[in-house]
């Protein structure tokens, strides 16, 4: 609890009154010990001291050394201060303080203060259980590359099963993408589900009085036993993941020659809504949250049983 000038003051003349710590500390909601503190600082002084001001350790700064196992450690995964904390934590066996970490990331300049980011959540986060139940499938436009991305994020380990750059985003493209993820995925554990919004890309905006739709790319699933879920009007959380990636390859595509290698470094490092504490990535997540028949299937194929 934060005292106020006046409630120090209040603790001070109860002092001089005889009255003990302890009964002081239970009425002004501190401990013992923050009393007996104040009272020594007006005793030292002689007079009423200032509370918030000078008190404390004094700041510590961080070393060249851990300035550079900072900047080495964000160059490779891009991560703000709190993951980079674990990050660190987890390869040096160092502790570091995430604010440390972001003030020298906001010296660096690679890092801003989001309000968003200080106000309580409205929704849940949701996940499947098992990799390759559900997807999410949606198109962004990256203005830096004059393009249009097309991807397919898995709903439960995040990992980028598909994506693909296009000059326009149409029905002939993300069937494309769609066709690339069942050549590399499908194989191994078919594709329960795939959600998208309502874009006109996947021919969802055209709909019946009765909510019903069809168009060629919903046709396309339905050939591949994959049923199309759409979106929530106006909840772009239902799609989340997805626009989560986005944001990601916003910021990071342009440092990276080509998007296979972007999709490969994303795939491959940490994910915070996986099992950080190990310093999970999609991909080991997507190999071990197969459903047990798919990693039976897999097992009977290498070995030829």
């Amino acid at each position: 609890m934060k005292l106020s000038p006046k409630k120090v003051k209040l603790i001070i003349n109860q002092k001089k009154k005889g009255v003990s710590s302890t009964e002081i500390a239970n009425v002004q909601k501190v401990t013992p010990r923050r009393v007996q503190q104040i009272w020594k600082k007006f005793c030292d002084a002689g007079e009423i001291p200032v509370i918030g001001k000078n008190i404390g350790r004094p700041l510590k700064n961080l070393t060249d050394s851990e300035k550079e196992l900072i900047s080495s450690t964000y160059s490779r995964y891009k991560f703000g201060a709190l993951y980079l904390e674990k990050i660190i934590q987890f390869e040096k066996g160092m502790n570091i303080s995430h604010n440390k970490i972001h003030s020298h990331l906001l010296k660096m300049g690679v890092v801003k203060t989001s309000e968003k980011k200080r106000k309580q959540r409205k929704y849940c986060r949701y996940e499947r259980k098992h990799s390759m139940s559900a997807a999410h499938i949606d198109c962004h436009y990256n203005p830096e590359l004059s393009l249009q991305i097309c991807a397919i994020i898995d709903d439960s380990s995040r990992m980028i099963l598909a994506a693909e750059e296009y000059v326009s985003s149409n029905a002939e493209n993300t069937i494309k993408t769609v066709s690339t993820m069942i050549k590399d995925y499908c194989t191994i554990c078919p594709l329960r589900e795939l959600i998208m919004d309502h874009g006109s890309e996947f021919g969802a905006h055209r709909r019946n009085s009765d909510g019903s739709w069809d168009s060629e790319f919903k046709q396309f699933l339905t050939k591949h036993n994959i049923l199309p879920i759409l979106a929530r009007v106006k909840h772009p959380q239902t799609n989340g993941k997805i626009e989560k990636w986005f944001h990601t390859y916003q910021r990071f595509r342009s440092e990276f020659d080509s998007l296979e290698d972007f999709i490969m470094w994303y795939n491959n490092r940490p994910h915070g809504s996986l099992n950080f504490d190990e310093l999970e990535t999609p991909e080991q997540a997507f190999w071990r949250r197969l459903p047990e028949e798919a990693k039976m299937g897999i097992t009977v194929r290498l070995f030829n049983l």
